[in-house]
């Protein structure tokens, strides 16, 4: 039986969740207590009310539903589950209500659905320890941000909806074997019947999903505009995605009808140092490690003794997710909520001194890896630099951004010369070298030659012709001999000779080519 709080009729298909359902469904036939957990907008209550629906013939006593949303007192916790229950006087204050609701469970086989804890997760916890020692027949599925921490909890995180990688020539029919494709189709038809993913937006719609990070709430939010948009059109307004996915359900509550109003829920739970941190760590693209988070983003006001309790913090309320990577932590947010820290993040007037902290860093551990990749750890490099490519990346671009910043680029671009080479990126190398140079001053001897040099070296791997590597090579040695002509001391002697010899290499085998004779590789 399903008293008057028992999950209600779907309105809507429930997309790409069918493993989860029988996963969490068995964890139900285990463990006492599971508890949804997952960052705003994924899906955790629809996921819960399936199962709990799903599971209703395994609880004689009912399946009992209490949405929290709304609640703000914890006083009132118990009183609110007495009423899904049916209790008529569930108490006057919560000690007579918990003793309540313990009371009417204690010989039912029953199954009670906490929805969203996360504001009153204290409370909670309380609250179902005292419940599940009571009634033995009782299981409880929670729902929240973070886990409710007690000792008889199995912990589920829900992750976003599968999406597909854009670009890689997926077929509409593939395309709609991807559950964040579906999702959006499907909405989609709700507000224009005549919709649907064909070729003309099929590379748009996959593009959508994927900046959207495969959130639910974010994708029914983004297919609402096809009201007054296209595909391709909500795409090009997603660098201001806080602005545009503004029209949910008139009946949500009203942190589900916004993406900005869900992410200021998730902003307001956290403590002041996560808030700091969140907005901090956003200068990052893609994921970090745990040196990276701690060289970027510790001072005075964050300091490193409180690096990890804060860092589990944003994990634990999954504002941040956590991977194991051949036994280094990597840490990671959905680009919904990087994009919402870097809002706080300008709001703050740190980002100058974050994003020049994140370049040094990478200098740093870019030069680090080049001094020792002709050795033991060369693999781990690899993998290290792989990892953090899109932080390369960001730490360059901001080179080439602000003022004065170009030669530190330089550096950066020319440090990890031999990850270009071992990870097939030669064209992407030579694109941050040339784009440095033209952005550097010419006095900057040294510097330019070794870039100079080393844009010619990576020409030849990629099998350009001789012609522009010497003439490379020329612009090099130019640029290192003026120094010695204005009668300045050679800071570093060794870039001459490199593209000499080179240059000397390559016209041999230009000469001898012609005789039949190999010229030296």
């Amino acid at each position: 039986m399903r008293t008057a709080g028992g999950p209600g009729a779907e309105l809507t298909p429930l997309v790409g969740r069918h493993a989860e359902t029988t996963r969490v469904g068995r964890l139900l036939s285990t463990a006492r207590l599971v508890t949804l957990t997952g960052v705003g907008g994924v899906g955790r209550t629809r996921l819960a009310l399936r199962v709990a629906g799903d599971a209703g013939r395994r609880f004689p006593d009912g399946v009992h539903v209490v949405e929290l949303a709304s609640l703000r007192d914890a006083d009132l916790l118990a009183q609110s589950v007495g009423g899904a229950l049916g209790l008529a006087n569930p108490g006057r204050d919560g000690a007579d209500a918990t003793e309540a609701v313990a009371a009417h469970l204690r010989d039912r086989r029953a199954l009670l659905v906490l929805d969203n804890c996360e504001h009153l997760v204290d409370a909670c916890a309380r609250l179902a320890d005292t419940l599940l020692r009571a009634a033995p027949g009782l299981r409880i599925l929670a729902t929240g941000r973070q886990a409710l921490g007690i000792a008889a909890e199995q912990v589920f995180p829900v992750e976003p909806l599968a999406v597909v990688e854009p670009g890689r020539g997926h077929s509409v029919r593939e395309l709609l074997g991807c559950p964040a494709v579906v999702l959006f189709a499907e909405r989609a038809t709700a507000v224009r019947p005549a919709f649907a993913v064909g070729e003309d937006n099929a590379d748009a719609v996959a593009r959508l999903v994927h900046r959207l990070d495969g959130l639910p709430l974010a994708i029914e939010l983004a297919a609402a505009r096809l009201r007054t948009l296209t595909p391709a059109e909500i795409l090009d307004r997603l660098d201001d995605r806080f602005a545009l996915l503004t029209t949910g359900s008139r009946t949500a509550v009203p942190r589900q009808r916004t993406l900005r109003e869900l992410m200021d829920w998730s902003y307001d739970l956290c403590d002041a140092g996560e808030r700091a941190l969140w907005a901090r760590v956003s200068v990052f693209s893609g994921g970090f490690d745990l040196e990276g988070v701690a060289g970027v983003c510790c001072d005075d006001a964050l300091p490193a003794a409180t690096l990890l309790d804060v860092l589990d913090g944003l994990v634990e309320k999954s504002v941040l997710t956590h991977r194991d990577h051949d036994g280094r932590s990597r840490y990671d947010m959905l680009e919904t909520v990087r994009d919402y820290g870097r809002e706080r993040l300008a709001e703050s007037g740190e980002p100058p001194v974050l994003r020049r902290r994140h370049r040094d860093h990478y200098l740093g551990l870019t030069a680090r890896a080049q001094e020792e990749w002709f050795g033991p750890r060369q693999a781990e490099w690899f993998t290290r630099l792989r990892l953090d490519h899109a932080n390369l990346r960001a730490a360059l671009e901001y080179c080439l951004e602000q003022p004065g910043e170009a030669a530190a680029g330089l550096s950066l671009a020319l440090a990890p010369r031999h990850y270009w080479i071992t990870a097939g990126s030669l064209a992407e190398g030579r694109r941050w070298l040339a784009r440095l140079l033209a952005a550097t001053d010419p006095a900057t001897a040294p510097l330019r030659s070794r870039a100079l040099a080393t844009d010619a070296y990576l020409g030849i791997l990629q099998g350009h012709g001789d012609k522009a590597a010497l003439a490379r090579l020329d612009e090099a040695l130019e640029s290192a001999e003026r120094p010695r002509r204005r009668g300045h001391r050679l800071v570093d002697p060794a870039p001459p000779r490199r593209p000499r010899l080179l240059a000397g290499r390559l016209r041999g085998r230009r000469r001898t080519a012609g005789a039949g004779v190999r010229g030296v590789p």
